[in-house]
């Protein structure tokens, strides 16, 4: 698959995740495709477990925001943030395809924190 067209598959993927439409957010992935959350040590087995895992979250999506995404060929990075109950999470998501399809994926989950004062000569501040 030419990187174009994963680009565009990873937009239609964004997009029906950001609009709740769990059907099409889970065309991307291939029937056997792992999901790895690192953070909490749990590997997810198969699209179906993936699509019912996200259909029974407890606290739905109120926001939604791709930051960027990168890649070529068959690994692509997206940055995004989500929110889940009035918080924040900024999101990493690792995607590898084979073909058309999401083989594996790695989504890493960070809280938002308060940047300190005594680093504030040397930084500027970026919409979170």
């Amino acid at each position: 698959m030419e990187d174009d067209q994963i680009l565009d598959a990873l937009n239609a993927h964004w997009q029906a995740s950001a609009a709740g439409d769990i059907n099409a957010e889970h065309d991307i992935y291939d029937d056997d495709v792992i999901c790895d959350y690192p953070q909490s040590g749990e590997r997810i087995f198969g699209r179906s477990n993936l699509q019912a895992l996200r259909g029974h979250h407890p606290g739905k999506p109120s926001g939604f925001r791709v930051r960027r995404i990168l890649g070529k060929g068959d690994i692509w990075i997206t940055e995004y943030t989500i929110n889940y109950q009035e918080r924040q999470a900024f999101t990493v998501s690792i995607m590898e395809f084979s073909g058309d399809k999401v083989v594996h994926e790695t989504q890493y989950f960070a809280d938002p924190f308060e940047a300190p004062a005594w680093r504030s000569q040397w930084v500027e501040q970026i919409d979170g």
